[in-house]
């Protein structure tokens, strides 16, 4: 079972050699992370000059589990757009949160404003 459901943010802290990364470091192999989470970590890779080949092998080094965005998925996501509809989190924000609350593990994030946000879902910032 996961520990932790992995955030992009958490995960480029790591890859970037931020403030937090240490903490993502350590959690990674015990932690999922969702597919769209995944592309949006290959996506900052290659818009920070990661030649796309460069940037799959570094994030399928990660040894965390890519989970699919599938139809039930996709609906929880959809649901909580409601109760985040105007705080600002993204569509990949809503697919790391409603997987973690899937899962009734905590979501790991550098992201602030998860934590005031009023769900019933665990949040751990890493900074």
């Amino acid at each position: 079972m996961a520990e932790f459901v992995l955030d992009a943010s958490a995960v480029l802290a790591d890859l970037h050699g931020e403030p937090g990364g240490d903490v993502v470091r350590t959690a990674v192999r015990g932690s999922v992370i969702s597919a769209v989470n995944f592309a949006e970590v290959i996506t900052n890779l290659i818009d920070h000059g990661v030649p796309t080949e460069q940037a799959a092998f570094v994030t399928d080094q990660l040894g965390c589990e890519v989970l699919d965005a599938d139809r039930q998925r996709a609906s929880a996501v959809g649901a909580l757009h409601a109760k985040t509809r105007r705080t600002g989190v993204s569509l990949g924000d809503r697919f790391c949160l409603a997987l973690a609350e899937e899962l009734g593990v905590p979501a790991l994030t550098a992201d602030r404003r998860w934590k005031d946000l009023d769900l019933n879902i665990e949040v751990q910032l890493i900074r």
